[in-house]
């Protein structure tokens, strides 16, 4: 495909329904990419373009997370797929409008919120915009987040530039 991906890291939108999560969080940070041109707006089929398949590097990652945070108390990804409920992998889809999914997990530790909102560009292509923003409780959450911010970081940027690549084709409207 001919179509370049470059993802840019920005400030996270404030016309997402997670702005009220901004303040207090203790992770906070969006990354865009543009969509291309005759690219539709089916935020569903964006999100799993982005998020429905991970690379298989990213999936021994998150083997190795599963076996070290388990004797903590945190859901592994495992358990979170076989839970009830619309999800992307194994993200709960916690809401969806026309411009923005929004996903999640809560748990004792820390809670995460996802949101994949598409916005109109000025140049009349529309950027998908990943905003990541995550609250703590404890100490271990913290310690946990701190652990995997810098990977985090290198996840979001990789399935964002990895769907744009391989073209959003389950949002293709032409």
């Amino acid at each position: 495909m001919d179509f370049e991906a470059p993802v840019s890291e920005q400030s996270p939108p404030e016309q997402s329904r997670l702005a009220d999560w901004y303040p207090g969080a203790d992770l906070v940070d969006a990354f865009a990419v543009q969509l291309p041109r005759g690219y539709g707006s089916d935020i569903h089929a964006i999100g799993q373009a982005v998020l429905g398949h991970p690379p298989p590097w990213f999936q021994a990652l998150l083997s190795i997370r599963d076996l070290v945070v388990r004797p903590f108390g945190l859901r592994t990804s495992v358990a979170m797929r076989k839970a009830a409920g619309d999800r992307i992998d194994f993200f709960p889809i916690l809401s969806v409008d026309d411009q923005e999914m929004i996903l999640g997990e809560d748990d004792r530790h820390l809670d995460v919120r996802i949101s994949l909102l598409l916005l109109q560009g000025t140049n009349g292509r529309d950027r998908l915009v990943a905003t990541t923003a995550v609250r703590c409780h404890n100490r271990l959450g913290r310690l946990y987040l701190a652990a995997i911010t810098p990977f985090h970081r290198v996840v979001v940027r990789s399935c964002l530039r990895r769907a744009a690549m391989t073209g959003f084709a389950s949002a293709r409207t032409g």
